[in-house]
């Protein structure tokens, strides 16, 4: 298969762009499968092909924003398919482990997964590329880069190795730099931290003198309060207020220099992708499309309110990290996520593809968006 086949007629893709944003703006359906009616359709007959997937994920069951966008997405595909398409939702550990998802979606395990790419660099250092890049892209800049820019075809030829059809699936935009249970105030501070932090922003976070540790979201706040981690990063308020970790520390630090525009994925297992008929792989395409843009929506949204609690009813203290930390963490980068070219031919495409989209695009904000927040005040 190749990216060709994946290419949609324009008729189709505009009537399904219609359906995705219909659905946004609907409750979510109910549970599907043979032998209901889905949505405004034609009821399910014995002689309809129902298509019963298991989508696993790297997040806790619901949790606001990350787990509620594979659930969001498994309901949209159910009404717009009028009930084809039926996917159950597993939370991390209800099925496979947080960090198997890959695996278990490469091997037909689950027909489906909903995570982030970072947490498969040992399969090939690039693919955290397709998630995030310290110091890197921002949301707008990535779905640039997926959608115009060369990128999308490149993280297929990636994941295509490995059985899997990937999309983007959600995006929390800039997150914070983190929970600290001591104030950083210089690079000094850093050494031998012991702080939560996957990808390459990890690896950045090692070359600073830091301890990365990798640990499933739903293993966070524990290990924080019990101090097996002195820090950790997450997303950003809204989903940090919903796991309670202003409770296991109290200095809350930007910017997130480590994730500035973090993609979230879907991926599809190659055989049951191919195995759908086309106006279904149209509807994939373009339901992951408007949850990508949801995601983001929702987080611009939450973020304010959650952010003003932790402040003003927890007693959180916000805090900047200091320009020489900002400026070691950056030149450490700068030598990591070049590492990443040498991996292979293919990661060395993509490494030169991502870079020539990043100057290009930060040339052109600097004038346009950069511009226009700099004099905004």
């Amino acid at each position: 298969m190749t990216h060709e086949t994946l290419k949609l007629r324009p008729a189709t893709l505009v009537a399904c762009l219609c359906a995705a944003l219909i659905m946004l703006g609907c409750a979510p359906a109910p549970g599907g499968g043979q032998g209901e009616a889905q949505g405004n359709g034609a009821p399910i007959t014995e002689n309809t092909k129902v298509y019963q997937w298991k989508m696993v994920t790297t997040w806790p069951k619901n949790l606001p924003g990350l787990g509620t966008a594979p659930e969001r997405l498994a309901d949209r595909l159910r009404v717009m398919s009028n009930g084809r398409l039926d996917i159950k939702v597993y939370g991390a550990g209800e099925l496979v482990p947080a960090l198997e998802v890959f695996d278990a979606v490469s091997q037909g395990t689950a027909q489906m997964g909903h995570g982030a790419a970072y947490y498969w660099r040992g399969k090939n250092p690039a693919t955290a590329m397709f998630a995030t890049v310290p110091f890197g892209m921002n949301a707008q800049e990535m779905n640039g880069w997926l959608h115009y820019g060369g990128g999308m075809a490149l993280w297929r030829e990636l994941y295509g190795q490995f059985n899997l059809v990937p999309f983007a699936a959600g995006n929390s935009g800039v997150q914070m730099a983190g929970w600290f249970n001591k104030e950083i105030n210089s690079i000094e501070d850093l050494q031998g931290l012991r702080m939560r932090i996957p990808g390459i922003g990890g690896e950045v976070f090692a070359r600073a003198g830091g301890v990365p540790v990798i640990l499933p979201g739903g293993e966070i706040f524990t290990a924080l309060q019990t101090g097996a981690i002195d820090a950790t990063e997450w997303v950003g308020p809204y989903n940090d207020l919903a796991f309670s970790l202003h409770k296991a520390a109290k200095y809350y630090y930007y910017p997130g220099w480590h994730e500035p525009g973090p993609t979230l994925e879907a991926m599809v297992n190659k055989e049951a992708w191919e195995a759908l008929p086309p106006d279904l792989q149209a509807m994939i395409e373009v339901a992951t499309q408007a949850i990508n843009e949801d995601m983001l929506s929702e987080f611009t949204a939450r973020n304010n309110a959650a952010l003003d609690t932790l402040i003003n009813e927890h007693g959180v203290q916000l805090r900047r990290l200091p320009d020489d930390v900002i400026a070691a963490l950056r030149d450490a980068s700068k030598e990591v996520v070049a590492e990443i070219a040498d991996a292979d031919p293919l990661a060395k495409k993509i490494y030169e593809s991502y870079m020539a989209y990043l100057k290009d695009v930060r040339r052109y904000h600097g004038i346009s968006e950069q511009a226009y927040l700099n004099v905004r005040e």
